[in-house]
């Protein structure tokens, strides 16, 4: 069993609160871009607002599946960051412990997040997808109720149209009715009423819409002129349309990471689908292992340089990792499209990555005084000195006098 001492508890106690933080802040941040749209999308598809929650749920782990890897990175590059910055590391690399040494409780954390991710890119977010995707087919076809929209004619099937002038009582009082209905034999009714409501029944398929204080217009073709009927209530049968049931599983990235091996291996798959599910299959795979170099990426980005408190390696960090899953992203579609193959397409940006991660430890770890990112931190710091330059200050750094101050004694 693994033994931590002190300095590991100390470490995993670093690392743990920002890299929590991150993922919760990350996760919040794509939720609320997406919970615009959506609330816009239920609206004018006249569905209820509980819906939109149901849908952010589902979209959840396909945000984890980023945020993981970030909150991982920025987790132990601000843990590492900090001991840098207190000299604390430098303490602890007197006192015999290598990075190798240290490295190992964010291995620790990269392998249970990395489990973590696997389980979910692999079995939760396809089934969450999938879901997802009901939930559009259903707003879009009305299986969750849809409210019809106030003010505007809707169609209920192909023979029934409905106005409705206000709504009150969350739907439950109805004011300013209209209704017209045509059957199969050529009858017509139109009907106007002051209140009503709908009213369920035993048939799933039926429901009730009682009337209250209107007029009824029957008309035919045997009928020489159109009945009309005041009523104080009346109960219109209304017959729900037919709705299509949602899809299968049927695409690839609705599959679990078992099942696409299973289609993958399966002779009787066709060419297009086999490189649509590979490359799916990979991208999720590399995905994954990528985090396991994360540990070595954010030391190299996690160390500045002597008496620097630059934060550029934070910012190279996030855009290493978004950098890196757009990229894959890319490989995946030209995987799918049958270009490349999709091993290729994958694993050859990750080999490529992973060297540029092993460089950078490497000069970190390995070379005194080395920085994997000094080249960037000295570009940044003449540029950021150039612009103080030019930018006005107001006051010296010196303590001398303001240009205002040198006018108004030569006023004097």
């Amino acid at each position: 069993m693994l033994k931590l001492t002190a300095i590991d508890r100390y470490l995993a106690r670093l690392i743990a609160l920002p890299m929590l933080g991150t993922l919760v802040v990350a996760a919040m941040l794509l939720v609320l871009d997406k919970m615009l749209s959506l609330f816009d999308f239920v609206a004018a598809e006249g569905g209820p607002v509980s819906v939109v929650w149901r849908m952010l749920a589902n979209m959840l782990p396909e945000y984890l599946s980023l945020g993981i890897p970030i909150g991982l990175m920025l987790g132990i590059l601000l843990a590492f960051r900090k001991l840098a910055q207190t000299s604390e590391l430098d303490v602890m690399r007197a006192v015999g412990l290598s990075y190798g040494r240290l490295l190992r409780v964010p291995y620790l954390f990269a392998m249970g997040m990395a489990v973590l991710n696997l389980g979910i890119v692999g079995f939760v977010q396809p089934l969450s997808r999938h879901a997802y995707e009901a939930l559009r087919f259903e707003l879009r076809s009305g299986a969750l109720g849809a409210s019809i929209k106030v003010g505007e004619f809707t169609s209920l099937g192909k023979r029934m149209t409905m106005r409705i002038e206000r709504s009150l009582d969350e739907g439950r009082n109805l004011q300013g009715i209209f209704v017209r209905a045509e059957g199969k034999n050529g009858q017509s009714l139109a009907v106007t009423a002051a209140q009503g409501s709908f009213l369920a029944t035993d048939d799933p398929d039926t429901i009730i819409f009682r009337l209250r204080d209107g007029v009824l217009v029957n008309n035919a073709p045997q009928y020489k002129t159109p009945r009309i009927l005041s009523f104080s209530s009346h109960d219109l049968p209304i017959d729900l349309p037919q709705i299509e049931s949602f899809r299968g599983r049927d695409v690839d990235r609705e599959k679990t990471i078992i099942e696409l091996v299973q289609i993958a291996h399966d002779p009787a798959t066709p060419q297009k689908l086999r490189n649509e599910v590979r490359a799916n299959f990979h991208f999720r795979v590399v995905e994954v292992v990528m985090m396991m170099l994360l540990p070595l990426a954010a030391l190299a980005f996690a160390i500045p340089p002597k008496r620097s408190t630059s934060a550029l390696g934070v910012f190279l960090s996030i855009v290493f990792i978004v950098t890196y899953h757009k990229i894959n992203q890319y490989g995946e579609s030209v995987g799918a499209l049958g270009r490349v193959d999709p091993i290729i397409a994958l694993w050859g940006p990750f080999l490529l990555t992973a060297a540029l991660i092993f460089w950078m430890y490497h000069v970190i770890a390995h070379r005194p005084g080395g920085q994997p990112i000094g080249a960037l931190e000295f570009a940044f710091a003449k540029i950021g000195k150039k612009l103080r330059s030019i930018l006005p200050t107001g006051t010296r750094r010196n303590g001398g006098s303001t240009s205002q101050d040198a006018e108004a004694e030569g006023a004097a």
